[in-house]
């Protein structure tokens, strides 16, 4: 599906996908929703990592209200899976993926963003959750991503009080796991992407796919899921070759930054 509200770009083994309603603060239609989950179901085997962006000064204002219409409950359900499904090919797609944040991340665009791996939020960053004095409910995911990131309390405070979190607050709240100067998100996100591309991909693999799975389990079956997860991506071929690499002196050391 291609969509005139979404650009893609590979750069190496980085996809670029930008949200470019700019007009509209990058607000998600449902045909947005759409390209988002087929861009990232199709992309191509020589992509390792991804970039979230969006155009001009917002990332995502959040879902498009204009298409918000009346639905029965059954309907309202489907509605809602819909975007289940669709972020959850992000979360637990192919390749990491890094959200380049600044501006309005707001409603649906802060569940967008909980979908990704890695947040990088500039100064100009701020988190809200309208949904509650709208008298509606979060619909795309948050109500689960959300609180994993910054705990029921403050989601619950957020949807309840119309709280609004700037980039300092957010980052100490958890939002966002790096803040950089305004205009340069987008930046630091590419930068680690390609970091994040360079790894083994069963690595990767296993950070996005077992490791969520591992904190939600008991402690005894968390360790045995780990024993599983790490006797695999030793046995990998790659593996091997990099741990060889580093015994004899081909691999870099860890060092202070």
């Amino acid at each position: 599906m291609t969509n005139p509200d979404l650009h893609i770009e590979l750069r190496d083994e980085v996809a670029i996908v930008r949200l470019t309603r700019g007009t509209k603060r990058n607000a998600l239609s449902d045909g947005l929703i759409l390209a988002l989950r087929d861009t990232f179901e199709k992309l191509p085997s020589t992509v390792r990592a991804a970039v979230i962006d969006g155009e001009g000064p917002h990332f995502c204002a959040g879902l498009d209200l204009s298409e918000l219409k009346e639905r029965d409950a059954g309907q309202g359900l489907q509605h809602s899976r819909m975007w289940h499904a669709a972020l959850d090919l992000i979360q637990h797609g192919p390749v990491p993926v890094v959200a380049a944040l600044h501006g309005a991340v707001v409603g649906g665009g802060l569940e967008l963003a909980s979908a990704c791996h890695i947040r990088v939020a500039d100064r100009s960053t701020f988190y809200a959750l309208p949904e509650g004095s709208r008298g509606i409910f979060v619909g795309g995911g948050g109500s689960v991503r959300i609180p994993k990131l910054i705990g029921v309390a403050r989601m619950t405070d957020m949807m309840m009080t119309g709280r609004v979190y700037n980039a300092e607050d957010g980052e100490r709240a958890n939002f966002a796991q790096y803040l950089v100067d305004e205009g340069t998100a987008f930046d630091k996100a590419f930068e680690l992407a390609k970091r994040i591309a360079t790894n083994a991909p069963l690595t990767n693999y296993a950070l996005m796919h077992a490791l969520p799975r591992i904190a939600e389990q008991s402690a005894d079956h968390g360790f045995f899921t780990e024993a599983l997860m790490a006797g695999i991506a030793q046995a990998a071929p790659e593996a091997k070759e990099r741990v060889r690499d580093f015994l004899e002196g081909r691999g870099a050391k860890v060092s202070k930054t």
